[in-house]
């Protein structure tokens, strides 16, 4: 009968008593979903405890109490002389101290004092203030019961995270008609015992007594975090078996060309121990019988691109395409700039294709394509637009894999008769972390950098030291050094202390002729016409004052100092990309870190992380533990989990447990039904 209780979970929240089709979209906005699934796997945020109190005497402003009140007499308000006045309930408590209760809508005036009658006692639970003309003060209350009805005011409110138009009190509204629901189908109906388990751990978790009932390793929130942990382990486990099972998917293509050595011999330095060791992770997949699936983490400056290119090489040698997918064109060229000259001296055809190639140009590259002419592929989601065809695709790389979703990827994969797949990722995420993410895929990690990369110089400085550090970096801007500038802004705000990107340009372009500008509000050519002109070792542009866009997608060997201004503003992740877009060639490079006036402790203990490692594990491990998940992996990175229950940091054992309990168990009714419940995006069968 589990099946009746999903049927339930499934219902649109318009359909729960007293919510209907409005407050139904309100709830979308906030819980992602209108289901009444989507808001059991809503968890509050906190407790917040509403004991009656029998006088204001010994509470402090801005306390929540539940207080038992004599009505003694009300003051219409009103507007007067251009004025608004509250309305006012003048009470007392039970040892007489004065209380007013205030209103400031005057349309429902008649209501509250109907719901207030003078001489009545009634029990009020509100926020308290304090005023010198008129003492203790409620405003808005949220509750006002009489004293036989105190019973429905709670003494322990959860308090949900909400949005505009849904009070605290539509939440438990919502809530008890949901679990009344519940119970009364479960006394109706015979359900499993772990499903009855879940319902109850939901349920404590949605009427918790304290704090420590919503605290990661609460015993109620614990038991739901495995359930979530493990529907996903298994979710993995099940991708995996899959494809291992499938004999023979691979297409048997014989080796045509030797052109793998000839590829080692032009490289114009030695690769690192890491680096051959992921090329022959890569090159045993293609020697199994099933498409590989590897993620190649490496941090910035690793040498994940020539990697890729010798991957795209070993196809090569049997006739096969590869295609490099790039998040933008910039990258994309970039990309194509470095290894079409690498393919030229193999007698291989490389082309790039982007949105930005149209009419007789795109023809003739789709009909390279289709012919199998073309080797390699570089572009953007171009690549996997309705009218290109390939010959014979049998790898796919995607690069900053991060920010294509599964359904992109899966478009990119059906191009090709099961092509290998190869993504790339250069945020570096903790190992335990990354095999749970990318649990179906395997994992290789290139932990070293090429050899000749001096390690790039950090510090950290106040911004009121900014004219300073221009001072100082002058010199070496006259005698051809290259700056990044990065600011938060593109322009001034009333609401923010943040340097614009503007107004900074504008600064420094008095003192520096030759200063480019670039920030995502600028038409994209444009923006690409900066970056290039900034990265021609030939150009005159000595500093680009730009916000993030630069964080990936430009490189410029010739850049040493990057300056960001800030710092405390941006997550440890976001400034290590930013620090690797200079220490690219063989020049000292520095990275300066400026930090606002109103700059906090853990804000300058990141910074400190920053100062004394490069190591992106490192860094990231630093990130996870001090930010959490959420700020590791954003909340936009699409093709990665956003959990509901688990906590990285309070949780591992139960990631380690989870992962050991799913990898070779078959999954019974229950599991499939928690797989069902926490959305793990795999068709599991009936």
């Amino acid at each position: 009968m589990d099946k009746e209780i999903l049927d339930f979970f499934n219902t649109d929240l318009q359909y729960i008593h007293g919510v209907g089709p409005v407050l139904a979209s309100k709830f979308n906005d906030v819980l992602g979903g209108r289901r009444v699934l989507d808001f059991l796997l809503h968890a509050p945020s906190y407790v917040r405890p509403r004991e009656i109190l029998d006088s204001v005497t010994n509470a402090q402003t801005g306390d929540t109490i539940t207080i038992s009140l004599l009505i003694k007499s009300h003051k219409r308000g009103g507007v007067f002389r251009g004025r608004r006045r509250p309305t006012q309930i003048v009470c007392a408590d039970k040892f007489a101290a004065p209380v007013t209760i205030q209103f400031f809508n005057v349309n429902y005036l008649d209501y509250w004092t109907e719901k207030l009658p003078i001489g009545q006692w009634r029990i009020v639970s509100g926020k308290l203030d304090f005023s010198h003309n008129t003492g203790a003060i409620i405003n808005h209350p949220e509750f006002i019961e009489t004293p036989e009805n105190a019973h429905k005011i709670p003494k322990h409110q959860a308090i949900y995270p909400s949005g505009e138009g849904l009070t605290q009190k539509t939440f438990s509204n919502v809530r008890d008609q949901i679990f009344n629901t519940i119970h009364e189908r479960i006394a109706t109906k015979q359900f499993s015992d772990r499903m009855l388990e879940f319902i109850d751990a939901l349920e404590h978790v949605h009427y918790p007594m304290s704090n420590d009932d919503l605290a990661p390793n609460g015993t109620y929130m614990a038991k739901l975090a495995y359930c979530e942990l493990f529907a996903h382990q298994t979710a993995i486990a099940i991708n995996r078996r899959a494809r291992k099972e499938q004999k023979n998917q691979r297409p048997i293509r014989a080796k045509k060309y030797d052109l793998i050595d000839r590829f080692y011999s032009i490289l114009p330095f030695e690769l690192t121990g890491a680096q051959q060791r992921t090329i022959d992770e890569i090159f045993a997949d293609f020697q199994k019988p099933v498409p590989m699936m590897r993620l190649v983490q490496g941090d910035v400056g690793s040498g994940k691109t020539m990697v890729a290119m010798a991957a795209a090489i070993k196809m090569a040698e049997s006739g096969a395409q590869s295609v490099l997918l790039a998040p933008t064109d910039t990258l994309a060229q970039q990309h194509f700039a470095k290894l079409a000259p690498m393919c030229e001296k193999l007698g291989l055809v490389c082309d790039v294709l982007t949105g930005r190639d149209k009419g007789a140009q795109r023809r003739e590259k789709l009909i390279s394509l289709r012919s199998g002419r073309t080797k390699l592929a570089i572009g953007t989601h171009a690549l996997f637009s309705e009218d290109v065809e390939y010959k014979d695709l049998g790898l796919v790389i995607i690069d900053e894999q991060h920010r294509f979703g599964v359904a992109q990827r899966t478009a990119m994969r059906e191009k090709g008769n099961n092509p290998d797949m190869l993504a790339l990722s250069a945020t570096p995420i903790p190992r335990t972390l990354s095999m749970t993410i990318y649990g179906d895929m395997d994992v290789s990690i290139i932990n070293e950098k090429p050899a000749g990369r001096i390690p790039i110089k950090t510090s950290k400085i106040s911004v009121m030291r900014t004219n300073a550090l221009i001072d100082r970096i002058a010199p070496q801007i006259e005698n051809g050094a290259k700056v990044f500038w990065v600011c938060p802004l593109v322009e001034e705000s009333e609401i923010s202390d943040m340097t614009a990107a503007q107004s900074r340009f504008d600064e420094l372009k008095k003192r520096f002729p030759h200063t480019g500008l670039c920030h995502g509000q600028m038409d994209k050519k444009e923006r690409d016409k900066v970056m290039a002109e900034f990265a021609d070792k030939n150009s005159e542009m000595r500093v680009l004052v730009s916000t993030t866009v630069i964080e990936v997608g430009i490189d410029v060997p010739s850049a040493t100092i990057m300056v960001i201004e800030n710092a405390e503003r941006f997550g440890l992740a976001a400034l290590h990309q930013l620090r690797g877009r200079v220490g690219r060639g063989s020049l000292q490079s520095y990275c300066i870190l400026l930090y606002g006036n109103n700059i906090t402790p853990d804000g300058l203990k990141r910074l400190d992380v920053l100062c004394e490692t490069e190591d992106g594990f490192a860094i990231a491990e630093q990130d996870l533990m001090m930010r959490g998940v959420g700020e590791l992996l954003g909340t936009k990175q699409s093709g990665w989990i956003q959990y509901h229950f688990v906590d990285y940091r309070e949780h591992r054992d139960l990631f380690r447990l989870a992962s050991s309990a799913a990898r070779d168990s078959e999954p019974d009714t229950m599991t499939r039904d928690l797989m069902y419940i926490f959305d793990c995006g795999v068709n599991v069968g009936a």
